[in-house]
């Protein structure tokens, strides 16, 4: 090949890169501007420390089997991985997933669209998201469990209305190509160890002394951890709950247990004057489509039909206290489509520019 035809040639594979570079970054994202980070880190939040007794003998080698004795074990501590942007605004948003997930919840999209991580970053906010105690990098766990590789991702493709598996909601905001559901199952992940509410609850609140003031943002199983957070530590000053799988309510109005197919759905009572502490902060609950009204013989739609009215009893709630609870069933404002992971759907931004006018209504938006 001459020296004219290798130029070309060049020319032409360089030009390729750039149409393909183009086309990726159009199809993958919502705004191709630069992301201007100040400060970015990870590190870990609470936890435990287990100690075996004994006198630990680095000379004692057992071709890498465990000798515990005289030596620790730190574990049951979540991972948060944050980002400050460039003249942040005054309060972050701190994430906290949902069951069998982790961050990974909402940073890209299964279709390779940005999620609220760099949403609300390109909005100006600092970013803190956790990987719960016993999950995702946050796995070492102080009491053992069995992590059996069971299939089960048609039950969570139907649990996250998705569909009903095979088929897709008919008006479905998730892309329909197989890469993309692969993508979805793929982020799934499973608990290193029990689930303990009073550990999630626990290390969230915890992380709030390390951000100062914030917003809290949950989803699904995060939500019930998120109430407790909220309680336990005052710098939390909002709480938004993505489809939140439970409630708390005062001691004695504790509604009784509502059947479904995937179990009774009651609530957790706490004492008044900590149910209290919710009615000084501003909440909103966002909830999805394909949710009936009656009861049903789909497993998802049923799973959220519960959820859906305790929630509805959970803000009534908060707001015969004197509390600031919203919550916002998509359907009703138009919005339609959305699975339980509004935060992902292609019309993320949509939800996002949802949650944006919400914080600025409630002036939780503003610049430091």
């Amino acid at each position: 090949m001459s020296m004219k035809h290798r130029k070309l040639f060049a020319a032409f594979l360089l030009s390729t890169s750039i149409i393909l570079s183009g086309i990726a970054m159009a199809a993958g994202r919502d705004n191709p501007k630069p992301l201007i980070i100040q400060e970015q880190g990870s590190f870990a939040v609470g936890g435990t420390v287990v100690k075996h007794p004994g006198t630990y003998d680095n000379r004692n080698f057992n071709n890498w089997n465990p000798i515990p004795e005289g030596q620790t074990y730190h574990g049951d501590h979540a991972y948060v991985f944050y980002q400050i942007p460039v003249k942040a605004r005054k309060l972050p948003l701190v994430f906290l997933h949902g069951a069998g997930q982790s961050s990974k919840t909402w940073e890209s999209t299964p279709d390779g669209r940005e999620g609220f991580q760099n949403i609300f970053l390109r909005r100006q906010f600092g970013v803190y998201l956790i990987d719960q105690p016993r999950r995702g990098k946050a796995g070492r766990s102080t009491v053992a469990t069995a992590i059996d590789p069971t299939p089960n991702e048609q039950m969570w493709y139907d649990i996250f209305r998705v569909g009903l598996w095979p088929d897709y909601f008919p008006n479905v905001q998730f892309p329909r190509d197989a890469e993309s559901l692969n993508q979805y199952f793929r982020q799934m992940t499973p608990n290193t160890g029990p689930f303990d509410l009073e550990l999630v609850s626990a290390t969230t609140a915890e992380l709030f002394d390390k951000t100062g003031p914030g917003i809290l943002v949950t989803h699904s199983q995060g939500g019930l951890p998120g109430w407790y957070a909220g309680i336990k530590n005052t710098n939390i000053k909002a709480v938004v709950a993505y489809e939140p799988g439970s409630y708390v309510f005062p001691e004695g109005e504790l509604p009784e247990p509502m059947p479904s197919l995937t179990g009774d759905l009651s609530g957790r009572a706490v004492p008044v004057d900590d149910f209290m502490k919710l009615t000084k902060i501003p909440i909103v609950l966002y909830f999805g489509d394909n949710i009936p009204e009656e009861p049903s013989e789909q497993l998802g739609a049923e799973n959220w039909r519960v959820r859906l009215q305790l929630g509805r009893k959970f803000v009534d709630t908060v707001n015969k206290y004197g509390g600031d609870a919203t919550l916002v069933e998509l359907p009703k404002i138009g919005i339609y489509g959305n699975t339980h992971f509004p935060f992902s759907d292609l019309n993320n931004v949509q939800i996002a520019d949802l949650l944006s006018d919400w914080m600025k209504e409630k002036g939780i938006d503003k610049y430091k």
